[in-house]
């Protein structure tokens, strides 16, 4: 039966010779293959000391971000919960109270929001659906931990240090 196509090819099966059934010549070309990835330079980065550059489009551990005057961007409108395939995030959503303008950006802020970075993906689709620009991608590696209570990450570790935070940490060390 013909192809289909027209094109056909025709493959022989030449009998081995007596070394090609010993095998020998393809353990001395593996033995040379082995010999020579022994003398390259080795690709082992010793991660405490050394730090690998990351390329621009690196995803790291979330961080929810300030606006210039300090406060708070998230207004919990929950489009980043709903656009995660995971399911990482969850929010409860709160009514920002008089004399806390200087916290909340919106009148309705994020009480607790938690991020289950065991199940995140990091696929940046939170990053994408937020309109405020409250949440980036944008951290170092998330830490190894034993633990697993210990990578539900809640605004305590997610939100970023304010601006009086900040001088308050350089005045302590100088």
């Amino acid at each position: 039966m013909e192809s289909l196509s027209g094109r056909k090819k025709v493959l022989e099966q030449k009998p081995m010779n007596f070394w090609e059934r010993m095998y020998l010549p393809a353990i001395f070309k593996g033995m040379g293959i082995t010999f020579m990835h022994m003398f390259k330079k080795k690709e082992t980065i010793h991660y405490p000391e050394q730090e690998r550059e990351f390329s621009e489009n690196w995803r790291g551990m979330h961080s929810l971000k300030r606006d210039e005057q300090g406060r708070e961007r998230c207004t919990a409108c929950g489009l980043c919960a709903l656009s995660c395939p995971a399911e990482a995030i969850t929010m409860i959503s709160a009514e920002r109270e008089k004399g806390e303008e200087h916290l909340y950006r919106e009148e309705k802020y994020a009480a607790t929001y938690e991020i289950n970075m065991l199940r995140c993906i990091f696929c940046g689709l939170c990053e994408e659906a937020c309109p405020k620009e409250a949440i980036y991608l944008d951290g170092p590696i998330v830490p190894a931990d034993y633990l697993r209570k210990d990578f539900i990450y809640g605004k305590d570790k997610l939100v970023e240090m304010s601006i009086t935070e900040l001088e308050a940490l350089k005045g302590s060390t100088v």
